[in-house]
């Protein structure tokens, strides 16, 4: 493989904020890592996504501490990707909450995923050893949309549409307009699409837009802290992924092989996005699941880690 596979190349650590963005919300945030987000009630704490193991959710932990003692009672997970769900079980919440979509993608392909994601990320699953025997399961799930109180705070969970995931779920905080995307935008930071919905994804953006958020925690990058920020999170990620399903579908319309469509995506897209965080980790897998959509296959084939290394040699070798 003429590149490192995926993130194997990404072992610098990364300086970690927790900025306060209202005397209820925080972001943890890390250079491009994975973010999780905090909100804080007068009688509880949720956390939105883990990190990837325990051991990276003690420092989330510490920071929390920082800032409040009420307890941690609840976590929310945004999708089901493991470098998001697998520090669970350091936080000893009292509900773990999903949306119904989730808990069907952790049934269906939770093992291949966990496998697969730390086969990529070994820096972020450094601690890997230290992740439960098994999968994260959700103790409380939903359709659509649910409200949870944390005490004279009330968060709303919603689902607004498929785009990173068919399970996706945002929190919504209306009276402070304070949103957590997960990864549905990303900021600075390349959008990860191996498990994406294309065709969807645009109009799940339009609706977050649609909420008028004037601050937001995206699913990585630097927390979005005006209303000018996040239009720019949304506008970039959807730039993203219409340049690049563009981009493949001409190809797929013109007969042509994926590896050469891969080439010339690339090619395409290097200039204007090759800056963004994890580009040359998320390009193969995004340019094949775009591939995937366009030739017929609707709903996301799973990875497992023997197929990212072959696809990996496929495109990269």
């Amino acid at each position: 493989m003429s590149k490192q596979f995926a993130s194997h190349a990404d072992l610098t650590d990364k300086v970690v904020s927790f900025d306060k963005l209202s005397d209820n919300a925080y972001a943890y945030t890390a250079e491009g890592d994975p973010n999780t987000g905090v909100i804080i009630g007068d009688e509880a704490v949720m956390v939105i996504d883990t990190q990837a193991t325990p051991v990276m959710a003690q420092d989330v932990i510490r920071r929390i501490r920082e800032v409040t003692d009420k307890p941690i009672k609840y976590i929310l997970l945004s999708h089901y990707h493991a470098v998001r769900v697998f520090g669970a079980s350091a936080y000893n919440a009292q509900e773990i909450l999903a949306s119904r979509d989730t808990y069907d993608l952790i049934a269906e392909r939770g093992e291949q995923d966990k496998a697969s994601e730390i086969g990529r990320f070994p820096r972020l699953f450094r601690n890997a050893e230290s992740i439960p025997p098994g999968l994260v399961w959700p103790t409380m799930t939903f359709q659509g949309a649910m409200t949870v109180n944390l005490g004279n705070l009330e968060v709303h969970l919603l689902q607004v549409g498929r785009g990173h995931t068919k399970g996706d779920t945002i929190a919504w905080l209306p009276e402070q307009k304070i949103l957590f995307a997960g990864d549905l935008v990303e900021y600075q930071s390349t959008p990860y699409c191996g498990d994406a919905y294309f065709r969807d994804w645009p109009t799940t953006l339009d609706a977050l837009a649609e909420f008028g958020a004037e601050k937001m925690v995206p699913g990585r990058g630097p927390s979005l802290k005006n209303a000018t920020e996040v239009r720019q999170g949304l506008a970039g990620t959807r730039a993203f992924l219409t340049d690049l399903y563009g981009a493949v579908n001409r190809g797929a319309a013109q007969g042509k092989d994926l590896k050469t469509i891969y080439r010339e995506v690339y090619d395409f897209m290097q200039p204007r996005y090759s800056d963004w965080v994890i580009f040359d980790h998320c390009m193969p897998f995004d340019v094949s699941r775009a591939y995937d959509e366009a030739t017929g296959y609707d709903d996301p084939r799973i990875w497992t880690d023997k197929r990212d290394i072959e696809m990996w040699k496929q495109l990269e070798g």
